[in-house]
């Protein structure tokens, strides 16, 4: 009888307690957080924190990387369950807003730290493996609208991600600031880039034929 493996016992601690600093990180950042601010902001004390993390840095990519590993899936049940192209721009721009509502102190904190990358090195691998799972995550979703749509996705990866990624940022900036229209302003643009990007199925763009013009045509002839 095979023995079950042994769970790692330290890794599971450290998601945990990643896992309950994510709040106060939201809240205050990356320059104002540090582990005792975040110990005060929780139930573990400053030692606890102290024995699995080596240092803020250190607990703030436990955080992110396990937050970003839930947004990367965001998109897949839309994405999965779409038949047709309308439906999955519907649902993609339906998700967006809502992400938006609801986790917009998170995204905030994860543009906080991809900032912060520009100046701290131990911080720019993590941010570029991210990055790169945030586009592939794009990716995803415009490859399967191409297929719905029969049509050729017109740019790459990198530069769809890019002008993707520049128009939530903008939304989550007027969102914070308390702009009402900042959500369906950034939905409405999603759907113009995707238009841009792929196009409209021919069934979309081109309307049918009345059906009592062609029977005119019909007796006419």
């Amino acid at each position: 009888m095979e023995r079950a493996p042994r769970r790692d016992k330290y890794a599971e601690r450290r998601a945990e307690l990643g896992e309950a600093a994510l709040q106060t990180l939201a809240e205050l950042g990356y320059a104002r957080t540090s582990l005792r601010e975040i110990a005060q902001n929780s139930a573990f004390s400053h030692g606890v924190l102290h024995y699995y993390f080596t240092d803020k840095l250190d607990l703030i990519l436990c955080s992110v990387r396990q937050y970003k590993a839930r947004c990367v899936t965001r998109y897949d049940d839309v994405t999965n369950s779409s038949t047709t192209f309308a439906q999955l721009v519907d649902g993609f721009v339906d998700v967006l807003g809502e992400t938006v509502r609801s986790e917009a102190p998170m995204h905030r904190l994860w543009y906080d730290i991809r900032s912060q990358s520009l100046f701290e090195d131990a911080l720019r691998a993590d941010v570029e493996a991210i990055d790169k799972s945030l586009a592939n995550m794009v990716w995803r979703v415009l490859t399967r609208m191409s297929e719905l749509a029969g049509l050729p996705v017109r740019a790459p990866i990198d530069l769809t991600y890019a002008m993707f990624d520049g128009v939530f940022q903008q939304c989550l900036l007027r969102h914070m600031a308390g702009d009402a229209k900042a959500i369906p302003v950034m939905q409405g643009h999603v759907r113009l880039l995707v238009e841009q990007l792929i196009g409209k199925p021919a069934e979309a763009a081109a309307p049918a034929k009345a059906p009592r013009k062609r029977k005119l045509a019909e007796q006419a002839a």
